[in-house]
Order: C-alpha cells, then structure tokens, then sequence
C-alpha cells in the first residue's frame, strides 16, 4: 500500500462495528439472567445506554510504575474496604489535555495480569452512575496500553445493590468530561 492510502476508513468502521456487536452481546447476556440485572430491573435498564462511539476516547497510555506497592484500602459501595495495590499512574492526553488515572490489582489476586481502572469524571452523577466506572486492562511487557474510554463500563453495583463496588480514590477523578462508554439509563 502507499502512503496515501486509506486503509485507516475501513479500520474505524471496523472498530465501531466491533464495539457495537460486544455491547450487543453485554446486553443480551444480561437479559438472559437474573445477574447482575435483577430481572425485574430488565425493563429499566436495558438495553444498557452508552454514549456515541468516538474514537477520540481510544487513547494511547503509558504505564509509570508506581514507587510503592504497599497495600492501600479502597472503600465500596457496601461500606467496606477492599485492599488494592497501584501498580502504577497511566499517562495520557484526551482531547488534547494530559491526564493521568491509577491503575490497581486487587491484594490476593490471582490474576496480576489484569489491570483495574476506576474512575469518576465531570459526567459522573449527572450522565453516568454517581459511583464511578471502570476500565479493565491486559497488562503489557511494554507498559504501552491503548486506554479505550469507549468501553468504560457501570459497576454492577448500579444494577444491583447486593454487589460490593470499589469507589475511585481521589487520585482518580478525572475533572474533565469523559463522554464515552457506558451511561447511565435516563427517561426520554
């Protein structure tokens, strides 16, 4: 292919395709059972509300590990405490602003390749779930990671209050909007 080719169209329509059939597939799990939407929440909430897919949210990230990784306790949504490590502060820039979020592992965890990315932005409690959202990552040799806040999600905790939902720490509140990934279910 030469330089001015135009292979990246076909790549975004893909990309908006894909994300489309995984939130597709989100929502039919989730209707088929009672968890973690209560069946009869189904009605509600369902299908689930996700702002546009932009491309502008898939960002590109690099992993600083953190100087310690002495355990820290994370309040819930149950009012315990769930011991987390940072395993470091993922650098990037959204819509031109550098930004950083903390990335974690739950203590005792047995898969360490996981990262776990809570975290609250200016839409959260107005258009997106007062709790916060997640990102989950697979972590990388090259502490490169593609930051995608398409695919943020709602803890189950918004759907369901018997579940225990780790609260975002303050270094990991976000003061500009992130109007990406999943909302929460307003009337219309």
């Amino acid at each position: 292919m030469g330089a001015c080719s135009t292979a990246t169209l076909p790549d975004a329509k893909d990309y908006a395709a894909k994300l489309t059939a995984e939130r597709a597939a989100k929502d039919a799990a989730f209707a088929a059972s009672d968890d973690p939407v209560p069946g009869v929440r189904h009605a509600e909430l369902l299908p689930l509300a996700y702002f546009p897919i932009d491309a502008d949210y898939d960002v590109p990230a690099v992993l600083k590990p953190a100087e310690s990784s002495a355990p820290m306790k994370m309040p819930t949504s149950t009012g315990t405490q769930r011991d987390m490590r940072r395993v470091g502060t993922l650098e990037f820039s959204l819509k031109s602003q550098p930004l950083k979020l903390t990335a974690f592992v739950e203590v005792g965890a047995k898969d360490l390749n996981r990262l776990f990315v809570p975290f609250t932005d200016a839409t959260t409690g107005t258009e997106t779930y007062p709790g916060g959202r997640y990102l989950d990552l697979d972590r990388t040799a090259t502490n490169l990671y593609d930051l995608d806040f398409n695919r943020a999600y709602n803890p189950y905790c918004y759907f369901n209050a018997s579940y225990e939902c780790p609260y975002p720490p303050a270094e990991s509140r976000l003061k500009v909007p992130v109007r990406a990934g999943e909302k929460v279910k307003t009337e219309n």
